[in-house]
């Protein structure tokens, strides 16, 4: 399971979610394929994840961001992202799904 956050630009609108897949979720908000908050405000740069083991633990991480505050939030993004760069590359080469659906 993941946590994780998208924006449209630095410091821009955010978007927290938790998915058991990555990759396929981050590519349904980069293609628009679920209408939506992500889509209204074309949240599609990845910025921020976090691997969880148990799912439980991924949801209750998810809805302790999501009450957090702005500041917070982007001071655990700069932490590990300082320049708040897409990280879709970083992902998407290592799953062996997406390799077939960007060929296509």
């Amino acid at each position: 399971m993941f946590v994780y956050m998208l924006t449209n630009k630095p410091d821009g609108t955010l978007y927290i979610g938790v998915t058991n897949d990555l990759v396929r979720r981050v590519y349904e908000h980069r293609t628009h394929a679920v209408k939506g908050f992500t889509d209204r405000y074309n949240l599609e740069r990845l910025v921020w994840f976090e691997p969880h083991a148990d799912p439980t633990q991924a949801i209750r991480r998810e809805k302790a961001l999501k009450r957090w505050n702005r500041a917070w939030k982007i001071a655990l993004i700069t932490q590990t992202n300082p320049s708040w760069r897409d990280l879709w590359d970083e992902i998407v080469g290592s799953s062996p799904t997406m390799t077939g659906k960007l060929a296509q």
